[in-house]
């Protein structure tokens, strides 16, 4: 991944350096165990440990380069890492990879490293989570708009809206908590999976050492399935992530104007017309998103490898692990500082809920008239017809509020009280039942409302 989208603590994860050490460390676990089951003398493995282990101490790009170098000659890169190692060890080398394949490496370093990423983006959905919250207990009771299909609907809290994106990524990271489950698997069954060169034990062995389990079955390949399901957990985070980002895009545009990124006050919004703010930050959400998503399909077709393995799924792999956690991991961070700093304008969201002329009461006018005694369909007539007279006449001379068009309805005037309409048309329903939604979420009620 560019360096522009990439935070070094997760780059680092897919660095040769840290994957030439976990290549080592499984080596010499299995050495390990092979020792204490008497399969190489205990002198030979404590020799592969002490000597590795000095060797990876001071492993640096110099050491990288001449893999690299015996790798254009062998055209094979475990047993380049192989060769530099030996020179490293001495004549002990002969125990290293005993009875173990490429794969044995290769697939328990990935589960490894999957790990480690699925950590820091845990954390990752943490920040996202602390920062949801945060925002939705200080706007619990800050009514705004719904809308359904982009089009006015009733009133909710912005509150409630940062309540059920929480909720979504609350999910996410169960997800994501499967996920790593899943993927961490060991496998040391050497050639097509069947232990004939290297006891099962070695394998338990390993899988200990690093926190994962032994793979049932490896067919001499960890079956990709487990890596698809990783990657559609991926997917869909990035999912979410876009969605919240698409709806602050939204807020932020000019004739809404609810709530917008923070924006710096060195920053500039355009090259040609300097009172721009755009939702760079969220836009660029959006689009990193699609390209998590872009790996999703390729990990499902990794699964369907040839009989016991082939390695079509190796370059794919070398793409779109490095790629789809390090970007995901970007985006994570960017979402949290943006809810963490997300300017929110209460003033201006109450003031779009009042410019339809009041009709987006028009649910619970429709409810107090059946309640008053007319039928549901003489109600929702005079209601709609209201609601048109009120929509279709906003901002002209001759243009009434919902509430004078009801009460000068002929079918209303004297059969329904004003204190019905008042009742219906205060706000305050809205938030009525907004304790039990948050107890469902967030385990909590959170704060009462200010008198």
């Amino acid at each position: 991944m560019i360096p522009r989208y990439s935070r070094p603590v997760m780059t680092a994860i897919w660095a040769p350096e840290n994957r030439y050490r976990i290549w080592f460390k499984i080596e010499a676990l299995a050495c390990e165990a092979m020792a204490k089951y008497d399969f190489i003398p205990k002198e030979s493995a404590k020799n592969i440990r002490e000597n590795g282990d000095k060797a990876m101490a001071t492993f640096n790009a110099e050491d990288v380069a001449k893999i690299d170098a015996i790798e254009a000659k062998v055209r094979h890169d475990v047993i380049a890492f192989l060769t530099w190692l030996a020179e490293n060890i001495g004549e002990d080398s002969r125990f290293v990879h005993m009875g173990m394949t490429s794969s044995d490496v290769l697939d328990t370093c990935l589960s490894v490293q999957l790990t480690q990423a699925a950590d820091i983006l845990l954390e990752d959905l943490d920040r996202v989570l602390e920062a949801l919250k945060k925002r939705a207990f200080e706007h619990k009771y800050t009514l705004t708009i719904g809308r359904s299909h982009a089009i006015h609907a009733e009133p909710v809290t912005f509150g409630l809206k940062l309540a059920g994106y929480y909720a979504e990524f609350a999910r996410n990271k169960a997800r994501l908590l499967q996920a790593r489950q899943e993927i961490a698997t060991c496998a040391i069954s050497g050639a097509v999976g069947t232990y004939a060169h290297i006891d099962p034990r070695i394998e338990i062995y390993v899988a200990e050492k690093l926190g994962l389990s032994a793979e049932p079955v490896s067919t001499q390949v960890i079956p990709r399935d487990r890596h698809a399901a990783f990657f559609a957990t991926l997917g869909v985070i990035a999912s979410s992530i876009e969605r919240l980002a698409i709806e602050i895009r939204h807020l932020q545009r000019s004739e809404v104007r609810e709530a917008e990124e923070y924006f710096h006050p060195d920053q500039k919004g355009s090259s040609a017309m300097p009172h721009k703010r755009n939702p760079v930050l969220t836009e660029n959400l959006t689009g990193l998103a699609r390209i998590v998503r872009s790996h999703v399909v390729p990990a499902m077709e990794n699964v369907a490898l040839w009989h016991e393995r082939d390695i079509s799924h190796s370059s794919v792999e070398r793409m779109i692990c490095p790629d789809g956690t390090i970007t995901l991991d970007f985006a994570l961070n960017r979402l949290a500082s943006v809810i963490e700093k997300l300017v929110i304008y209460p003033e201006r969201m109450q003031e779009n809920i009042e410019s339809l002329g009041g009709v987006v009461h028009s649910g619970e006018v429709l409810l107090a008239l059946a309640r008053a005694g007319l039928s549901r369909e003489q109600s929702y007539r005079i209601v709609q017809r209201s609601a048109m007279e009120t929509w279709t006449k906003l901002g002209k001379p001759e243009g009434k509020s919902f509430r004078e068009n009801l009460e000068s309805d002929p079918e209303i005037t004297g059969r329904i009280d004003s204190s019905i309409l008042d009742k219906a048309m205060d706000g305050s329903m809205h938030v009525q039942n907004l304790d039990h939604i948050y107890q469902n979420v967030f385990g909590e009620t959170g704060p009462k409302p200010k008198n």
